[in-house]
């Protein structure tokens, strides 16, 4: 028994010697009995861990979560894609509790949909405002020049015939007139309408994707039209001036899982914030709603364009 823990002790002393020669863990020579040496550079943990990126379920949200992705995936980071989950209601609890790590997110919509009174209306309140109201397992970044605002939006002809250019215009004729918008456009914007613009409206349409189409056949006559949606021209809507500021900035701002990101990822995505515009936004929309370019084809031009590929 003596003679095996002798043995035992010479090989600990020698791997103990080894170890001190090459140094404290620095180099390609680290302590061979340190099992938390750093992981080979190149390797998903030492670039940056892991991240599960998702999005709404409409282009321009696959569009920029694409961007996300593949800008994290150049830096290192392993990520999994969830695109087109649902609405803000599906998304957001899914992002607290870590089931995603980042989604792209719109701050005044956000704001609005974790606090019901909020009345911050530029880019600098609503964000101050978030930071206070955001549960503490979330944070946002920060936020890209790139805004996407609703509007409540009608046809060049309606406009001409009951010459209506702001919401407030609206007001006069919103009983007369059928409303169309996403499925929870009701329930978010109703009594807000009502409160703030006095607007009821004869009949409200749950048209989704289709509400600029259905604006320009005249199965609604006013509808919730995002501003970079391409349609927005191609169809000749005109957005009514919300004279109130009842639609808060809409600047695209990254919403993470906070124990979830990391330097890298958060380096990341404040970098392509800082280089998002709403005209860049608008110009890949349209290849995506026009020439039916694929988001991550569109993503992937962004970025190698921007040098962020």
């Amino acid at each position: 028994m003596r003679r095996k823990y002798g043995i035992a002790g010479v090989l600990l002393s020698a791997m103990l010697t080894l170890a001190a020669c090459g140094g404290g863990g620095g180099g390609t020579g680290g302590n061979p009995l340190d099992t938390t040496s750093a992981a080979p550079t190149g390797s998903a943990s030492a670039a940056g861990g892991k991240a599960v990126v998702g999005s709404f379920d409409f282009d321009e949200s696959v569009l920029l979560a694409s961007i996300y992705a593949q800008a994290l995936e150049a830096k290192g980071v392993q990520v999994e894609e969830k695109p087109r989950i649902g609405s803000r209601e599906a998304v957001y609890d899914q992002v607290k509790g870590g089931g995603l790590t980042i989604v792209p997110e719109y701050n005044g919509n956000l704001l609005a949909f974790i606090d019901l009174k909020a009345t911050a209306a530029t880019t600098d309140e609503v964000n101050t405002a978030l930071k206070e109201k955001l549960p503490a397992e979330l944070e946002v970044l920060d936020s890209s020049p790139a805004e996407d605002k609703d509007s409540l939006s009608i046809s060049k002809d309606t406009q001409t015939k009951q010459s209506l250019n702001s919401i407030e215009d609206l007001a006069k004729v919103s009983k007369t007139m059928t409303v169309g918008g996403p499925p929870e456009f009701k329930k978010r914007w109703e009594a807000r309408f009502k409160e703030v613009y006095g607007l009821e409206f004869k009949e409200w349409k749950p048209t989704g994707p289709t509400t600029a189409d259905a604006i320009k056949d005249g199965s609604i006559q006013v509808g919730n039209v995002f501003t970079t949606d391409p349609k927005m021209t191609a169809n000749n809507l005109v957005p009514l001036q919300d004279t109130k500021n009842i639609f808060p900035a809409q600047n695209v701002t990254p919403l993470l899982h906070k124990a979830s990101a990391n330097d890298t990822i958060r380096t990341t995505l404040n970098g392509i914030s800082a280089k998002l515009t709403t005209e860049s936004l608008l110009e890949m929309m349209q290849k995506i709603s026009v020439n039916k370019d694929e988001p991550a084809t569109v993503a992937k031009e962004w970025l190698t364009t921007n040098g962020l590929g």
